[in-house]
């Protein structure tokens, strides 16, 4: 039924053989920095490509400050704690989403609240969350209060789905108006741009992820961008267990994490970092041949939505049912072309199950039809 499909996907990748969803390409200086990481002798999480690597992806995308984790996870645990998220208190974010998010949230013994996604950008929707809060809370103190718990809304975590950007400058409106800290998970959109803004730096802190599947990556590896030097002091301070500095001494001033990325990670980024642009405009070109082909063959290929410049780090189709989509999975994983369904909804999990949520429309309808299709950059 789909042979058409996969026989295109072999073509791209000149290859019957396995075919990944998206691997990580290392083309550059990582051997060299590695070496040099290496013979230094700092492998752990001080050394000089770690502040390098600080300095050169704030510069890339337009943040004054970054901080660099072990993790994407991490990176929105700091934030979290930095948005003053705190036991009982409550986070909303979007269902459609990998776990990543509510888990953080539930490190901060706080709750999440799933709002729906916009179908043309897979990421929250402003709308949603405008009629969520304005039937759902009040203002009282300077703080936004879920009139059902009685417990106060402190952060918003929206995320920019598959490198598409959400419509993130609307979302970062409504949360000022209702005192909402905003967090922007980046973690899959490095390099994506909206309205001409680099994702990440539109809410009080953003955070971007390297783990071993994303455009670039150091097997792992996180950062937290901010444009405020007071978050940005203290997400130092928290992820390097709150050591205070002392040339020998080792005292800790709060409860801190051993969040720092190592510098040997660091040194694989630095490089990574250097073919970025490259990787982007190779995974452009990749999009608009599978669009080209989709279109032809009346799939529903999905587009980076209006007003951005998507990264495309992992291509999707739309397909017509949810029959359609699990007999898509089958037949291309059967013939060694790796597809995957988008996540199960986080109010679906047994951890999450009893959080509060909007209808979820959007993201019932996606979850049944989104399908992931290879994306390994085009070398």
């Amino acid at each position: 039924m789909f042979e058409n499909v996969i026989e295109f996907i072999q073509d791209i990748y000149q290859t019957k053989k396995f075919i990944s969803l998206h691997e990580p390409k290392f083309i550059g200086n990582e051997k060299k920095y590695l070496n040099e990481c290496v013979e230094s002798t700092f492998v752990s999480s001080i050394g000089s490509f770690v502040n390098e690597f600080e300095k050169k992806i704030a510069e890339y995308t337009g943040a004054k400050y970054s901080i660099a984790t072990t993790n994407g996870t991490s990176a929105i645990h700091i934030a979290l704690l930095l948005g003053d998220v705190r036991q009982d208190d409550e986070v909303i974010t979007q269902s459609l989403n990998f776990i990543a998010s509510s888990n953080a949230i539930s490190y901060c013994g706080a709750r999440p609240i799933f709002i729906d996604v916009d179908r043309d950008t897979m990421g929250l929707s402003p709308f949603a969350l405008k009629a969520f809060l304005e039937k759902n809370t009040k203002i009282k103190n300077n703080q936004c209060i879920n009139s059902k718990t009685g417990k106060v809304i402190k952060a918003c975590v929206p995320m920019h789905c598959f490198g598409h950007p959400c419509r993130i400058d609307s979302i970062k409106e409504i949360c000022d108006e209702h005192n909402i800290f905003l967090i922007e998970d980046a973690a899959e959109s490095v390099g994506s741009l909206y309205k001409g803004k680099h994702t990440g730096t539109f809410g009080q802190i953003g955070i971007i992820s390297f783990n071993g599947n994303k455009i670039i990556t150091a097997g792992g590896g996180g950062s937290i961008i901010t444009n405020d030097v007071n978050i940005f002091k203290k997400a130092k301070h928290l992820s390097t267990t709150a050591k205070v500095p002392h040339k020998w001494n080792f005292n800790h001033d709060m409860i801190g994490y051993n969040y720092r990325m190592p510098n040997i990670n660091a040194a694989l980024l630095v490089a990574q970092l250097e073919n970025l642009d490259n990787f982007i405009i190779s995974k452009r070109k990749l999009a608009q041949h599978y669009k080209t082909f989709f279109d032809r063959n009346e799939f529903n290929f999905f587009n980076e939505p209006e007003n951005s410049k998507s990264n495309y780090w992992l291509n999707a189709i739309v397909l017509d049912s949810q029959q359609q989509r699990d007999n898509f999975l089958e037949e291309t994983n059967s013939n060694n072309v790796t597809t995957r369904p988008i996540w199960t909804l986080m109010n679906k999990l047994p951890m999450f199950k009893n959080a509060q949520c909007d209808n979820l429309r959007n993201s019932k309808w996606l979850v049944d039809r989104v399908v992931n299709i290879p994306s390994s950059i085009m070398l």
